[in-house]
């Protein structure tokens, strides 16, 4: 069976505030190098569909607000957040 795409990823993102307001879907068909992004700006709440190229790390810029958004590895973004509610408690203690 042939894989239709070799990314895909639907992530919450976060504004300056660290509050959850936005989110990123990206699609990059198998055989291509053009991901295709559906997002909504964290920071201003602007949607919007663009195709842009595609590579790792993978980030792009609100076309209304210029906020950069970051798609990080999965695997990076939760060692990242393991490691803040380490800090956290350690704070607390």
């Amino acid at each position: 069976m042939e894989r239709k795409y070799k990314f895909v990823s639907n992530r919450v993102l976060k504004n300056k505030a660290e509050e959850e307001k936005g989110k990123m879907r990206v699609l990059v068909k198998a055989g291509t190098d053009v991901a295709t992004v559906y997002y909504t700006c964290p920071e201003c709440g602007f949607s919007e569909r663009l195709d842009t190229g595609w590579e790792r790390p993978f980030a792009l810029r609100c076309s209304k607000c210029d906020f950069n958004m970051k798609l990080p590895k999965l695997k990076d973004e939760m060692k990242r957040e393991k490691n803040k509610e380490k800090k956290k408690r350690r704070e607390m203690a």
